[in-house]
């Protein structure tokens, strides 16, 4: 199927414009728009104000970086969690992956992206002074590094690592069960739950 032959400027606005999102083609995008025009005008208007008042109104954490409605987001206000320890990960969804698994009550810190050079993301684009601050400010014991197995994800590790050395802190890992290039959104709950429950000090994998 040509998709460049639309019958309204309208309709291919509104493809090219669902056509930017991660994952979406063409295709997909007139799908989408398509069952959209199938709605009440109401239900897309919803929708629509949904996605602008998410936009303009969402906050970033001023303790974890995570998302959150609030300045302060809703697991490090949670006086039952432990706040001694820090599980730092890449974004939000490995919040959530972690969460699902109810193997982890500590608190955490996102640092919105991992170091990779060939991406230009460095250092000072990640959430890394933030952390500093609150091992600084706050009565941390331990931080675990959860961030993706692969190269850009080790990299950060040992970033952090060289950075979070000198404070009287345990920096620890989560074991080796999550496969070698695996994000943590897409391992299955009980791996994860087992690989945080069954970390190790994350110096002792240096000579591995």
């Amino acid at each position: 199927m040509d998709l460049t032959n639309y019958s309204s400027h309208l309709l291919e606005n509104a493809v090219n414009e669902f056509s930017k999102l991660p994952g979406i083609g063409k295709k997909t995008a007139l799908r989408l728009v398509l069952h959209l025009l199938k709605k009440d005008v109401e239900e897309v208007q919803a929708f629509g104000e949904a996605m602008i008042q998410l936009r303009k109104e969402i906050n970033h954490c001023k303790k974890c970086n995570n998302i959150s409605d609030h300045e302060i987001c809703n697991i490090c206000s949670n006086s039952s969690r432990n706040s001694e320890i820090v599980c730092i990960v890449e974004n939000i969804k490995d919040v959530m992956a972690i969460e699902n698994t109810h193997q982890y009550n500590g608190v955490y810190h996102v640092l919105g992206g991992i170091i990779s050079p060939m991406d230009g993301i460095g250092p000072n684009d990640l959430s890394i002074n933030l952390l500093i601050k609150n091992i600084e400010e706050n009565e941390v014991k331990e931080v675990i590094f959860a961030l993706p197995t692969t190269m850009e994800g080790d990299t950060t590790n040992f970033y952090l690592f060289k950075k979070l050395n000198k404070y009287k802190i345990e920096i620890s890992v989560i074991a080796r069960g999550v496969s070698i290039g695996d994000d943590l959104e897409y391992i299955d709950e009980i791996t994860l739950g087992r690989s945080i429950t069954s970390r190790s000090k994350y110096e002792s994998t240096l000579s591995q």
